[in-house]
């Protein structure tokens, strides 16, 4: 799975994107088209080059910084001029330019890493030679042109054409002859260092993206993750950053959230508003910032590595495909169940499953869910609130509402029942008084039946 594959994913990832400082297109391109790690090794790799730039960006003067990030915003996008190198194709002029630029700005980034104890953090192929082919003359000036010194025949016609103007025509003819065969031959040579061109292009954006991403873990106040050795991942006061930056603008602090998950299916209870939801968005946009090696929204955390994600939320009602809201999740629990009976590993985050059917019906799918997800290879964080005979699962419960507000608190309970909180959360809203009475009274009546 590459990364534009969950921009849109209702949890958060595009508003992380968003906030992203890259300096070049082809950077954001690179991003998006890069896979999610899904081997430990590959994690701890991405993240060693991010501490790397970290402490660089912490450590280096402010100008310095900004000479490199210049210099990184003139990395233009190659794929069709490499895509013509691969293809033994000859070469225009701006192409040829293309590749003296990128051979020249490598060179000069290397040395400004270098300059400060970066270099091989990221490899930089050294394209010394590609410059030596397009710069025959010596001048490291980042323009091409065939230049005099290529051809001896160049040099003599061009220089007729300048003595002679009314022979130019039949001269420019001549000479443009040459000069294809120049730009054949360049391209020829060039072709030996097309894959050298294509990585260096690769490790630009590399150095893009991880001085982007280490300039937002400031920003943002994200925290290094900790692989898991035992399959359960904990978070300190994990926040999501997208909501915590709404209720900043209306001057309220968003509550951080401690919370603990592995083999055992876990199960999320508590009355609507109780920040369940945002706990689910919370935990899927961690997994994906820790599989594609970004700062974790946490005060500290360790997560384990999934080979797949799968995040149901809410109403998937598909006009395209013509399904009801109902029909739309179930399809998608459905395909959380058959990647849970392959060899893989695989976290699962459901939100309120069987939501839109009736109670009695939607309780029974959801007890039968926690058993059928209650497996070695899955991770089952999943919320509801019906009332739930737990069986193996941990159960947890949002405090909920308390002297007047809401505590997002998350506790340990050894029951699924879900708080009656609704009509105090009505009130606290300054919800119309009268249908708020009469609905206790209601209620106190239904309780007295029972």
């Amino acid at each position: 799975m590459q990364l534009k594959d969950i921009i849109k994913s209702p949890c958060g990832i595009q508003f992380m994107l968003d906030r992203l400082e890259l300096q070049s297109g082809f950077a954001r391109y690179w991003l998006l088209n890069s896979e999610m790690m899904v081997t430990a090794g590959d994690i701890e790799a991405m993240y060693g080059v991010l501490r790397r730039f970290v402490d660089f960006i912490t450590t280096v003067d402010t100008p310095y910084i900004n000479t490199l990030l210049h210099k990184l915003q003139c990395v233009k996008d190659l794929r069709t001029t490499n895509a013509h190198l691969h293809q033994h194709a000859i070469l225009d002029d701006i192409e040829l330019f293309e590749i003296k630029h990128i051979s020249l700005l490598a060179a000069d980034v290397s040395r400004l890493l270098a300059d400060h104890g970066m270099a091989g953090v990221v490899e930089i192929p050294c394209l010394d030679e590609v410059v030596e082919i397009l710069d025959p003359d010596g001048m490291k000036i980042a323009t091409f042109y065939v230049y005099d010194s290529y051809d001896e025949r160049l040099k003599q016609l061009r220089a007729q054409m300048r003595k002679h103007p009314e022979q130019q025509e039949e001269l420019l003819i001549e000479a443009s002859r040459i000069e294809d065969e120049v730009r054949a031959g360049l391209s020829r040579r060039l072709f030996a260092y097309a894959d050298a061109i294509e990585q260096t292009q690769n490790a630009l954006a590399l150095i893009d993206v991880s001085i982007a991403k280490a300039r937002q873990m400031q920003q943002l106040q994200l925290c290094f993750p900790a692989t898991s050795a035992d399959g359960t991942s904990r978070y300190r006061e994990m926040f999501h950053p997208q909501v915590k930056a709404v209720l900043a603008k209306g001057n309220i602090a968003f509550q951080p959230v401690d919370i603990a998950f592995g083999k055992t299916p876990t199960l999320i209870t508590g009355a609507n508003m109780g920040g369940k939801t945002v706990v689910l968005k919370t935990l899927t946009l961690c997994q994906y910032l820790f599989q594609f090696g970004f700062g974790i929204p946490a005060a500290a955390a360790t997560i384990a590595v999934k080979d797949e994600v799968y995040f149901c939320i809410g109403d998937e009602q598909s006009v395209e495909k013509g399904l009801s809201s109902f029909a739309a999740e179930m399809k998608s629990i459905d395909a959380v169940i058959k990647a849970s009976r392959k060899q893989i590993n695989v976290l699962a985050l459901i939100d309120e499953p069987a939501r839109t059917t009736n109670p009695v019906e939607g309780t029974a799918l959801v007890s039968a869910l926690l058993q059928v997800l209650d497996g070695d290879n899955v991770s089952l964080v999943m919320t509801t609130h019906y009332d739930i005979e737990p069986g193996k699962a941990r159960c947890l419960r949002v405090k909920g509402f308390e002297n007047g507000s809401m505590n997002y608190e998350l506790t340990e309970v050894h029951d699924g029942e879900v708080p009656h909180e609704a009509l105090n959360i009505a009130h606290s809203l300054g919800i119309d008084s009268q249908w708020l009475e009469l609905a206790k009274q209601l209620l106190r009546v239904s309780r007295n039946t029972i």
